[in-house]
């Protein structure tokens, strides 16, 4: 009966809007666009130096950085730092490193809209929280002058948009998110295990994509993320930066005050009774469990997991979590 109640669509309670729900049960491609306003105040930019000269950043990512370009004999006021020492142990005179900067690189948006991501009981639906995350990190990616693509996902079916350069990339992924067939009412409903194999299936398809160097920004409550899942990711981690951002319900988190709670998926009603303290605290005990799984993959792989709740603003907690990490 809990598990009903996390992974089925409410009903929306609220008066009609005049946008139809955009924004709260679905995206359109104007309120994609408009996300642009508070994609300049984000960084993306690269954290870690790569070599002398291509500065200091405080972002989580590495972004673009320098890479090598040729070895020329040292000259007077070259920086020690880059003594290529190999050539000079080879040659019997000193040799120094030249780099040039990466130019651009590629940002991968991994978009999950999966059943379970189609549920909210404060602010908006997870998938359209991750859709909005998505939209600020694109328009972000284009004002840095990078590469954009996607991978957009749900049950049944994955669309991969290749990253290329220029707003024209940005409109297409955008399109693309908005026009997704999983938006549409009725779409049907799977059981956890089904879910876990579709995800399976959206990290295969993303090893296939994802090109090294990368920053690769997952947008997924990662429901049904398992030791089969953490493999497929992995391999991704070592050669490409990880953004995972994980949308959840605050609901999710833990059960409401002890009572009887009609749910609903719009066809089907239950009650559901959360007065039972062993049933409350095995709930929240499998969220908790859940996140620290999470955690302690990014941290094992160096990547950086951002909690997003249904409730928060995504530009807000974007802001807050790229500006903490140092």
């Amino acid at each position: 009966m809990i598990d009903v109640l996390r992974r089925r669509k409410p009903v929306v309670t609220s008066a009609p809007t005049s946008n139809g729900g955009d924004g709260l049960v679905r995206v359109s491609v104007a309120s994609l666009l408009a996300m642009h306003h508070g994609a300049g105040v984000l960084s993306l930019q690269p954290r870690r130096v790569r070599a002398p000269g291509s500065g200091g950043y405080t972002s989580p990512f590495k972004g673009r950085g320098m890479e090598f370009d040729e070895v020329r004999p040292y000259a007077q006021g070259d920086d020690v730092r880059s003594i290529d020492w190999r050539v000079t142990a080879r040659s019997g005179k000193p040799h120094t490193k030249l780099f040039r900067e990466e130019r651009e690189r590629a940002v991968l948006l991994w978009l999950d809209l999966r059943p379970a991501m189609f549920f909210a009981t404060r602010g908006s639906f997870k998938a359209v929280r991750a859709a909005q995350a998505a939209a600020l990190l694109g328009w972000n990616t284009l004002r840095h002058g990078d590469r954009l693509g996607a991978l957009i996902f749900d049950a049944h079916s994955h669309e991969e948009l290749r990253p290329k350069r220029g707003q024209p990339a940005l409109m297409h992924v955008l399109q693309r998110i908005a026009a997704h067939p999983a938006w549409r009412d009725g779409q049907p409903r799977d059981d956890g295990a089904a879910e876990t194999a579709a995800l399976y299936q959206g990290l295969l398809r993303l090893r296939r994509v994802a090109q090294p160097g990368s920053l690769i920004i997952l947008l997924s409550d990662f429901a049904g993320f398992n030791e089969r899942c953490a493999a497929q990711l992995a391999p991704l981690a070592r050669h490409n930066d990880l953004l995972a951002v994980h949308v959840h319900d605050p609901l999710e988190m833990e059960l409401p005050p002890a009572g009887h709670y009609p749910v609903s998926d719009g066809r089907r009603f239950i009650s559901v009774e959360t007065g039972n303290q062993l049933r409350r605290e095995r709930y929240r005990r499998h969220f908790v469990e859940h996140q620290a799984d999470l955690q302690h993959f990014c941290r094992r792989h160096g990547g950086t997991l951002l909690p997003l709740s249904t409730a928060d603003e995504p530009l807000t907690m974007l802001q807050q979590a790229l500006g903490r990490r140092r």
